[in-house]
């Protein structure tokens, strides 16, 4: 009945949108809390997680600065071939050879001509060099930064509370550890190259500028100041508009996750179509806030570019004047070379996509820092679970295991009790079945002891320790857990069941599969155990993935045992066969079992029956069935007694019923 009702609120609630994937598609960045806790991210990536890679960057850097300093030579070196080899100014005398001994430079005129060339030629070969050890110091750097933060942010998500998946999409979970890792490596890389050879450029030419003739060099940087703040506007405009797209990327990945994970349930309930529009207004969303972002540049860049070319028009018109007419024109006074003109109009040009480069740079810079928050925020992210990273190992001797009046809600500030005063004690080798309504707490009770969740109030024990004493990993090594999904990963059937028992044999890991009847299904298969399962496990039907769940926690002979529903995706008589080698497999070993189909627990050494969160009846299959109370209603409703149950029943079934609609449990807890 159990089992009917969740099917039919599955199909019920299919339409409407917000039910569906548990997301309002309306909030605003789901991970925004997160990131308003985040302080200075970018200066926080570079120190944390560059530092072991200053070697690579500081080549990049160093290399940069040089290679951008040759090219700056070419133009000076045509202006010393103008006004020296081909006019009738003094070789030796120009201002970019004055700072050279005199006895290197060649006093015959083919002498000075080749000596330029030798010079040119020189500038590029080197140039070329220190281009190519750039980019491989610059690439390093990216790469290794890149690397690490995606396994560091992996690392930390995978440790993270249930609590915190329960909150957030696989899809937005992705686009942080991809989309938005991948916006810091290509800051890491051309953003910071970019940013050296604009800072580069624009200093040396600067520079070389009033070297050569300061009055020009004013003229030619007049438009840096308004470059400056017409940048600085851009800058507080963009910065808000990436965050909105970092978000809306994340809300598409999740859409598209969600819809293909739930394939099958699309094409049986023939909505396609509407899963169609639903993936086009996520995608619509985005196009909105990633245009905003985009119109934003395409007003910027050109704007930007035109200005700088304002520097260009005024060298061109001042300085050509000034040559042409042999007079300095207005407040300007002396002479002005070709030469030197020639050179002006060069680095002119030359500064122009520096310049206009800058609001890329800035571009990338937000992009960056904006992934870097979210990226950040995750890292800094803290469970309700506390973990000791001194506490000891847990040692299982007899496996006695005692719930001391556990309360536990999934939100505290809400004070609903998922779990209220629940005190129960199991020795070692017993069975403990727990049954109940839908939504009564039975799977929540188990996530307690494996530390998915950790206790309001109370304690649970093993052996006489606390749970929360124990190290975590100790803890979790020492139980076996098949739960009601019996999910598979990418791989073949062997790489399946020896998860997490990565050195077991062969030979164990065939025996494992015999134990849960797996192993003859296994052998029909193409490849036999080294069958790929596909995503998911696919491949297989429910009932298979089931026992190679089974299977995975008989390799792993666990002291404790949680079976989860562990039978429901099987049919009678693969659960007959099951059945037994879950007896064999629990015999002298703690174990703790849910079921909706009662008579797969009816020989457990105790039975607790839950509802609301409470222990309402505890006793044997035989002692339930004498009280006629909860249990004996639920295993006549199995029987088909339907017609012989109270009237007082039926009607709190139907308000636990309506209760679990209004508030679907998030934690499919049945």
């Amino acid at each position: 009945m159990a089992v009917l009702l969740r099917h039919e609120r599955l199909f019920t609630t299919l339409p409407e949108a917000n039910l569906m994937d548990g997301v309002d598609w309306e909030k605003d960045d789901p991970f925004e809390e997160q990131r308003e806790r985040v302080e200075s991210p970018m200066r926080r990536l570079i120190f944390e997680y560059g530092r072991p890679y200053w070697f690579s960057v500081s080549v990049g850097l160093i290399s940069s600065v040089l290679a951008r300093a040759l090219d700056l030579l070419p133009a000076l070196l045509l202006a010393v071939a103008i006004d020296a080899i081909f006019g009738d100014a003094v070789f030796a005398e120009q201002v970019p050879l004055s700072v050279l001994p005199e006895a290197w430079l060649p006093a015959t005129q083919d002498g000075q001509f080749w000596f330029v060339v030798a010079a040119i030629a020189a500038s590029f070969v080197f140039g070329a060099i220190f281009h190519w050890i750039r980019n491989w110091g610059f690439n390093a750097f990216s790469q290794s930064v890149q690397h690490d933060v995606r396994t560091a942010t992996y690392d930390k998500m995978q440790r993270l509370d249930m609590e915190f998946f329960a909150n957030k999409q696989t899809g937005e979970m992705m686009s942080v550890l991809s989309n938005d890792v991948n916006q810091l490596e290509r800051f890491l890389n051309e953003g910071m190259n970019s940013a050296t050879r604009l800072v580069v450029m624009v200093v040396g030419i600067t520079f070389l500028l009033f070297w050569l003739e300061p009055q020009l060099a004013i003229v030619s940087l007049a438009p840096v100041p308004l470059i400056a703040a017409f940048t600085y506007l851009f800058v507080k405009k963009i910065q808000p508009k990436y965050a909105a797209v970092r978000s809306s990327v994340g809300k598409v990945n999740s859409r598209l996750e969600n819809n293909l994970g739930g394939i099958n349930v699309i094409k049986s309930s023939n909505t396609e179509s509407f899963e169609s529009g639903r993936v086009e207004d996520v995608s619509r969303k985005y196009y909105d806030t990633n245009w905003e972002a985009i119109w934003l540049r395409i007003k910027f860049f050109p704007g930007l570019q035109l200005i700088s070319g304002i520097g260009f028009v005024l060298t061109f018109v001042v300085g050509g004047y000034w040559v042409f007419t042999e007079t300095a024109p207005g407040p300007l006074t002396g002479t002005l070379q070709t030469g030197t003109f020639v050179a002006f109009i060069l680095y002119t040009q030359q500064l122009v996509w520096p310049m206009a480069q800058f609001g890329q740079v800035i571009n990338m810079y937000q992009r960056a820092e904006a992934s870097s928050e979210r990226i950040f925020g995750l890292m800094d992210e803290e469970g309700r679970i506390e973990r000791d990273a001194e506490a000891d190992a847990l040692e299982v001797s007899a496996g006695r295991v005692e719930y001391d009046q556990v309360c536990f809600s999934y939100d505290i500030d809400a004070g609903n009790l998922v779990i209220d005063d629940i005190s129960f004690e199991v020795e070692g080798g017993e069975t403990v079945a727990l049954v109940g309504p839908t939504g009564a707490g039975k799977s929540t009770v188990l996530k307690l002891l494996l530390r998915l969740y950790d206790v309001d109030e109370g304690a649970i024990r093993i052996d006489g320790r606390d749970v929360r004493d124990v190290s975590l990993s100790s803890l979790r090594r020492s139980m076996g857990y098949v739960g009601q999904e019996s999910f598979l990963f990418y791989g073949t059937v062997e790489e399946n069941i020896a998860y997490g028992s990565f050195d077991a044999s062969r030979e164990e890991i065939v025996a494992a599969a015999k134990a849960a009847e797996a192993h003859d299904f296994v052998q029909n298969l193409p490849e036999g155990y080294d069958t790929m399962v596909g995503e998911r496990g696919v491949k297989l039907s429910g009932g298979q993935r089931q026992r190679v769940a089974i299977a995975r926690a008989v390799l792993k002979d666990p002291d404790i045992l949680v079976l989860d529903e562990a039978t429901s995706d099987v049919d009678t008589e693969t659960e007959m066969l099951i059945q037994r080698s879950i007896d064999e497999l629990t015999e002298n070993r703690t174990t703790f079992a849910i079921a909706h189909r009662l008579s797969t627990i009816k020989d457990a050494d105790q039975i607790l029956v839950l509802e609301g969160g409470r222990i309402v009846e505890r006793g044997t299959h035989a002692e339930l069935l004498e009280e006629d109370g909860l249990y004996a209603h639920l295993w006549g409703v199995q029987a088909g007694e339907i017609d012989d149950l109270p009237q007082e029943f039926i009607e709190r079934a139907q308000r636990r019923q309506a209760r679990t609609e209004v508030d679907i449990d998030a934690t499919d807890d049945d």
